[in-house]
């Protein structure tokens, strides 16, 4: 990945050094409820502040539309910020103008502040000249450690970087490098496992990977619009039958391509969606015409574990079942587990990312031993459909 640069490419040390970072992270009752994104910047701060720059931390927080809202302000998590970080974190009431200004002026080298929400300007979204060129008048370098924003083109993902010399941080090049990994340039076999509710939340992913990977698991409620697709009638299940002819031209995408579906041969099916419902196993082609599949049965999880002992990369995005609930969560459970086990003995890549992905890795206790977790939703899943990300092409050298 060299056509990044990097920290290892910047000379920060006095330099007023304008980092783009996620903070989003969830909250209640003004106390954040899970600090993975906090920690996930930790590495570029630190490193920033240890080199001797001032370190000016952009994010947003919400959707304020434009205009102060103090509910979304970013000074709660300054405080959670500063205590993962083990030093003072300073807070500006606003990222741009006199109160921002009069804050970075006064920073000593190796200080670290939070400018407040950069939402909180409509020219933030918009990625206004004016606003850019206000953000950028407070600093000598752009470093980018959000590839979770890098999807927007914003005045701070985007914009800055056409002002100011331009860097990947840490995060950000840990992240384009598992990419690149997983799929950019990728040890064969790749195999994706894509689940999730919606084929139609999905389409432009299924359609990019049938010409990448070598094979596709499809599972969750999308496997259903498939299987359906096919003349199979899935009871109750969770299925897009308006998207038939989607899901039928997919299959022949893949046909052409090479590219092996792999649909679940049995479910564990129940009458009512609640944990621990009364349920039994069944062949796809048996489904009572009053259940509905809730997770893939034994068959099924044999199947997508042969094809993850094939494979040298594995790329995931969606659970391959009910796994909120118990008991449909096993094949999800038993998939992740065995990735995670064939990843610890240097046997597959495994790149994996979305919000559900995340959370139900986490629910396996498995998300630490996967190659890469991204805690990016929106742009892992534009960068695994082949798009360009705004954030991500202004950083190229």
């Amino acid at each position: 990945m060299t056509q990044f640069k990097t920290l290892d490419d910047a000379d920060v040390t006095g330099k007023r050094v304008l980092t783009r970072v996620d903070l989003n992270v969830p909250m209640k009752d003004g106390k954040v409820t899970d600090a993975t994104r906090i920690e996930r910047i930790l590495p570029t701060i630190r490193e920033l502040s240890d080199k001797g720059a001032k370190v000016i931390l952009l994010a947003h927080f919400g959707r304020p539309k434009g205009k102060p809202d103090p509910a979304q302000s970013l000074e709660p998590i300054a405080a959670a910020l500063s205590e993962k970080l083990g030093k003072p974190v300073g807070f500006a009431a606003d990222c741009v103008g006199p109160v921002a200004d009069g804050v970075v002026s006064a920073l000593q080298d190796g200080d670290v502040v939070l400018l407040e929400n950069t939402r909180f300007h409509a020219g933030e979204e918009k990625n206004e000249e004016d606003f850019v060129s206000k953000l950028a008048s407070l600093g000598d370098i752009f470093v980018n450690d959000a590839f979770s924003a890098a999807h927007r083109a914003h005045a701070s993902t985007e914009g800055l970087a056409h002002h100011l010399p331009s860097y990947a941080g840490r995060t950000m090049q840990a992240e384009l490098e598992a990419l690149e990994a997983g799929l950019g340039n990728p040890k064969r076999p790749v195999v994706a496992i894509v689940g999730g509710a919606k084929v139609s939340t999905k389409i432009d992913l299924l359609q990019n990977l049938v010409s990448k990977v070598d094979a596709l698991v499809i599972g969750g409620g999308m496997a259903n619009t498939f299987l359906a697709a096919q003349g199979i009638d899935v009871g109750k299940s969770l299925c897009e039958h308006d998207l038939a002819d989607t899901a039928r031209a997919i299959l022949k995408a893949a046909e052409a391509a090479n590219c092996a579906i792999v649909l679940p041969l049995d479910g564990v099916v129940a009458r009512e969606f609640k944990a621990n419902a009364e349920n039994e196993t069944v062949a796809v082609e048996n489904v009572p015409s009053d259940a509905m599949i809730l997770d893939v049965g034994p068959a099924s999880i044999e199947a997508v574990k042969e094809w993850i002992g094939k494979a040298e990369t594995l790329v995931w995005n969606g659970p391959l079942g009910a796994f909120e609930i118990t008991p449909f969560d096993a094949a999800t459970v038993v998939a992740a587990r065995f990735a995670a086990e064939r990843t610890t003995a240097g046997h597959l890549v495994s790149v994996a990312g979305g919000g559900d992905t995340v959370a139900a890795l986490n629910h396996a206790g498995v998300a630490d031993e996967f190659t890469y977790v991204s805690t990016a939703g929106g742009a892992f899943l534009e960068w695994m459909e082949g798009k360009p990300l705004p954030g991500v092409e202004v950083l190229k050298a």
